[in-house]
């Protein structure tokens, strides 16, 4: 039986920072199942779709790495896919008490998935999705915080946007 945790997230868009997560995360578990779910509280750039095949592109070739779309609690999604673990980035301190929380109601949900928190690398402390949205909207430069093809659809979104 394989060792799997699943990472969720809006992802919109996957981050360099996020990349980093997983492939620090498959050191840990045998698959890591990123999700990407549906925030109510967020207002999307992507759709679902777009963000899906997105992160497939990233992960192209990853046997280890599945990528899958819900809309719901986690940890009910966790349990479906038998997964020990739900795996979580930390970037500060003011990300704890919101992650600590959701952890807290997740075991309390589902004693037998376990929350997984990483610190993310030094590199990516300062990355966040909303942040490279932004400056991206502004028509600022954001190689080497995402992936070269999740630029070029940052630009595509973006330009878009503007033409109307």
């Amino acid at each position: 039986m394989k060792n799997i945790a699943v990472y969720p997230g809006s992802f919109d868009p996957l981050t360099n920072g996020h990349i980093d997560l997983v492939e620090r995360g498959l050191k840990l578990f045998d698959k890591v199942v990123i999700v990407a779910m549906h925030n109510r509280a967020k207002n999307p750039l992507f759709t679902v779709e777009e963000r899906l095949d997105m992160i497939r592109d990233c992960f192209k070739g990853v046997d280890s790495v599945e990528v899958d779309a819900f809309d719901g609690l986690v940890v009910d999604y966790a349990r479906k896919r038998n997964a020990s673990a739900i795996l979580r980035g930390m970037r500060a301190v003011s990300d704890f008490e919101n992650e600590f929380q959701m952890a807290m109601f997740n075991r309390r949900l589902n004693r037998d998935v376990q929350t997984v928190f990483l610190m993310t690398g030094m590199r990516w402390i300062f990355t966040s999705s909303s942040g490279i949205k932004e400056v991206a909207s502004f028509g600022g430069d954001v190689s080497g915080m995402v992936p070269p093809t999740i630029e070029k659809k940052l630009k595509e979104k973006f330009h878009q946007e503007y033409s109307r």
